[in-house]
């Protein structure tokens, strides 16, 4: 029987995705997973029309450590943005003062605008002991604090599975049955997106 677990097709389309800026933040633990995980996650969000200089990818040690991650990368982006519009305002000065720069740039752009989303991905796998349930369940919920407490959407990319052979599966690279699986990756990117425009459209008091 056709199962009916998973998600819609995703929007088609992503008017303004363009500007947006989208963090990923990877435990290290099960890197077999993770790889794909991640590449499948560049590769939606770079679909959905985000430029790749846009990407901000950063690494943790372990799924436990994701929630403290998300948080900081988040923060750290609006420090940054407010940094460089600090510096935007003396160059404003300088044009003023007939000081404008004729350096002509010979690379994309980055954006300096706060991440608009995070994609936090991890791979938990069950072992012998309560270990998998008590880091699952802190780090699950330490996710959801983050996005609500940010207000920057968190896109839980967090396995948890109770074999191997499952988290292959979920990350499109599994071994048995000549079944691959899917890359989950693939849909938390999009997921990203979708959630970046739509927050910044609610924030903004735009809603349809």
């Amino acid at each position: 029987m056709t199962s009916i677990k998973g998600p819609a097709p995703a929007p088609t389309s992503f008017p303004g995705s363009e500007k947006l800026r989208i963090g990923i933040v990877h435990a290290r633990w099960n890197s077999e997973v993770i790889e794909p995980l991640v590449k499948g996650a560049v590769e939606s969000i770079v679909k959905a029309g985000v430029k790749p200089e846009n990407i901000i990818i950063d690494s943790v040690p372990g799924s436990w450590e994701l929630p403290i991650g998300t948080s900081r990368m988040i923060a750290g982006s609006q420090i940054q943005a407010s940094s460089n519009a600090n510096d935007l305002m003396g160059g404003a000065t300088s044009l003023l003062d007939g000081e404008a720069s004729t350096t002509t740039p010979t690379t994309p752009k980055k954006s300096s605008g706060p991440l608009d989303a995070v994609i936090s991905i991890g791979v938990l796998i069950k072992g012998q002991t309560m270990h998998f349930e008590y880091i699952a369940e802190s780090c699950c919920q330490g996710l959801m604090r983050v996005g609500l407490d940010t207000s920057v959407p968190v896109i839980l990319g967090v396995l948890t599975v109770l074999t191997e052979e499952q988290a292959l599966k979920r990350a499109g690279v599994g071994r048995q049955d000549g079944d691959k699986g899917h890359n989950h990756g693939e849909d938390w990117g999009f997921a990203a997106v979708e959630m970046a425009l739509k927050t910044g459209k609610w924030a903004a008091g735009q809603l349809e």
